[in-house]
């Protein structure tokens, strides 16, 4: 067989000049000047500034956050900014990048305070800057996911423990704001645990219940759902999120008195469960038991709704499945809806593994530091960067499917395009090449970003 084409042979050289790799990161870089993030963190962060430094705290955190959001799984990964100071201006050394990160987490509290602080008034910017678009426009709810999961260790550090899936590493407890099907999500807390802290720790979910509800804005409170699954189905919890007349969806253990009136309950109370789709769902069916159940302990006005569905085919019974089907429940302060709908509203809740999937490919999947301390500093820039993407995506993608896209394909389409920088007639360009497929998706969202005001 003849080919029928000649591959010419490739000579490479590195006496390149003005090429920029990961240019698509200026839409980063935008959205943090949009969002007042960085000047943010500047003002939060000015008192750890040394009277000498060169580099502003402020600006070595954002220079992180965005490595993570590129890709990036540790501190000296910010030698990909470093690279181009045409785009993303002056990088720290690592030494320097260390040693902020050492302070912050020798100063603990305060420091977390204000990271925290900064990124909330970032959030309520960038809400503002979304419009209708934003989470709980139109007096929609505003969606907040706690769930924990397992970050593995591979060496001894501090907190480091067992896990309950015989794994070794930590169980952090996070909390995210979802964006709904038409969105992806924002990080509103993570809070670094030991291995072995347990999945129902009453006191963990009202640490990132708090965190989560301050980093969203005091009037829209009432907006608020908090989701979670049966780990945060405890009294303490239930008590704290009814308290604050914080609307709830949680699941909840199956007892013996729930199993009782579960086969007490007559067939014709059944009603069909809803697809994702809202539509009908063969095989699946909702019923509520809270007149059959002792709830005088229990919040006031707290209703118990069960699921019953046939498990898929090949699917290994559980002890808690009855008469061939499995059942799942869950409790709401909701008084009004259809039972169907009110479980495909917690049912969604699932959006919550997305949004850690999406985590721990920007900074979660793996804690660099050794102590407690530090690591904690190094969630509070994970988080960082899950907003800063989310919000890039809210903002500047509005109405194209990178909307939706995770960070994996956002940086293979997106930031990892190349560029060359130009200089002339007073002003610096950044020419993308006109062959990559989504060239005009990152001029236009650019584009988009600069239009908007800065605070």
């Amino acid at each position: 067989m003849k080919t029928t084409g000649r591959k010419a042979k490739i000579v490479v050289s590195g006496d390149g000049a003005g090429i920029a790799s990961q240019a698509g990161g200026l839409l980063l870089i935008e959205a943090l000047r949009v969002t007042g993030l960085d000047q943010g963190l500047s003002r939060a962060l000015a008192r750890w500034r040394t009277s000498r430094a060169v580099h502003d705290p402020g600006k070595i955190m954002t220079d992180l956050a965005v490595t993570l959001a590129l890709g990036g799984d540790c501190l000296a990964d910010i030698a990909v900014l470093r690279s181009s100071p045409e785009l993303y201006g002056p990088v720290a050394s690592d030494p320097t990048v260390s040693r902020l990160v050492k302070t912050l987490a020798q100063a603990g509290p305060a420091a977390l305070r204000a990271i925290r602080t900064a990124r909330a008034q970032a959030r309520e910017r960038a809400w503002a800057l979304a419009g209708d678009r934003a989470p709980g426009a139109d007096g929609d709810l505003i969606p907040v996911d706690l769930d924990a999961t397992i970050v593995i260790a591979h060496s001894d550090k501090d907190q480091a423990a067992p896990t309950w899936k015989r794994t070794f590493g930590f169980h952090p407890m996070t909390a995210f704001i979802d964006h709904g099907p038409g969105g992806t999500g924002e990080a509103a807390a993570l809070v670094l645990r030991p291995g072995n802290a347990g999945s129902n720790t009453a006191a963990d979910h009202i640490t990132a219940g708090r965190l989560a509800l301050n980093q969203i804005p005091s009037r829209l409170h009432k907006q608020v759902i908090i989701r979670t699954d049966s780990g945060g189905g405890t009294h303490e919890f239930l008590d704290w999120v009814t308290a604050r007349r914080v609307k709830y969806s949680i699941g909840f253990n199956l007892t013996d008195d729930i199993c009782a009136a579960i086969l007490a309950l007559p067939e014709h109370v059944w009603q069909a469960a809803y697809d994702a789709d809202r539509q009908p769902r063969p095989g699946a069916w909702v019923a509520e038991l809270t007149g059959m159940l002792d709830l005088s302990s229990w919040p006031k006005g707290m209703r118990v709704i069960v699921r019953r569905e046939r498990p898929h085919p090949g699917a290994q019974l559980r002890f808690t499945d009855i008469d061939g089907h499995r059942f799942t429940c869950f409790v709401t302060g909701t008084r009004h809806g259809q039972l169907a709908d009110l479980e495909l509203r917690h049912r969604r809740r699932a959006r919550c593994e997305d949004r850690i999937r999406c985590a721990k490919d920007t900074g979660l999947r793996n804690l660099p530091l050794h102590d407690a301390a530090a690591n904690q500093i190094w969630l509070e820039v994970v988080a960082l960067a899950a907003d800063l993407t989310a919000w890039t995506q809210m903002l500047a993608l509005t109405g194209h499917p990178a909307r939706t896209w995770e960070p994996k394909r956002l940086r293979l389409r997106v930031f990892s395009a190349a560029g060359r920088l130009v200089r002339g007639g007073r002003r610096l360009r950044l020419r993308l090449s006109n062959r990559w497929p989504w060239t005009d998706l990152i001029t236009t969202a650019i584009t988009r970003l600069q239009l908007l005001p800065a605070p």
